[in-house]
């Protein structure tokens, strides 16, 4: 039988800062073939360990804003005084290629892709198993002062409250079994009906 085509989806992961996101991303892209990173574009300052056009595209809030206006994005949103956002034209070109493409993005840019590509969007949100593991987490990162410690802890409980918002839950009680979680349902999608390009052409075929 001849693999049929398949048009690729967007999975997007979201969570609180702390719940393991980072990491479940960084285990996906290395342990499952036909799935890209969207690298987003970011005024935030690039730290020294990240690679412009790997990590993030790098901008200044003038170049950030023009593209807003040039209708560059997905989706894009300001988060703790930074601007982020995913661009559109790769976004669509890997997708209409048959690549997944991982997005791992907050609730408000979620609700933007929503609406651009409803049908090509799968939701995961993420949990914490409790919130004094979260604050653990959070206070255990050696970048958190006291003050970004409670700004972040306020955006976690907002974050949270957005769960109902997303396809899939899951609750990362261990970081192995978070990672097969999202294998799953990733691998469930690439499955879809409409997904297959020449599933109809194939079964014609058979009958």
């Amino acid at each position: 039988m001849k693999k049929n085509s398949l048009r690729g989806v967007v999975l997007v992961i979201s969570s609180p800062s702390g719940a393991g996101k980072t990491t479940i991303c960084k285990k996906i892209l290395e342990e499952v073939n036909g799935i890209n990173l969207s690298v987003s574009v970011t005024t935030r300052k690039k730290r020294k360990d990240e690679v412009e056009g790997v990590d993030y595209f790098f901008k200044n809030d003038e170049e950030f804003i023009l593209m807003i206006k040039n209708d560059e994005f997905i989706e894009n949103a300001k988060v703790f005084g930074n601007y982020y956002g995913t661009l559109k034209e790769e976004v669509l070109k890997k997708i209409k290629n048959g690549v997944d493409v991982l997005v791992d993005i907050d609730w408000q840019g979620t609700r933007q892709i929503q609406k651009h590509i409803p049908e090509d969007i799968v939701k995961i949100f993420i949990l914490p198993p409790s919130i004094k593991e979260l604050e653990c987490r959070l206070r255990n990162r050696a970048s958190e002062n006291e003050e970004d410690f409670l700004k972040r802890m306020l955006e976690a409980r907002k974050e949270i409250s957005h769960f109902d918002e997303y396809d899939f839950i899951i609750i990362n009680e261990n970081i192995n079994e978070a990672v097969s979680s999202v294998k799953s349902i990733l691998y469930s999608e690439r499955q879809r009906k409409s997904r297959q390009l020449g599933i109809t052409d194939f079964v014609n075929k058979l009958i």
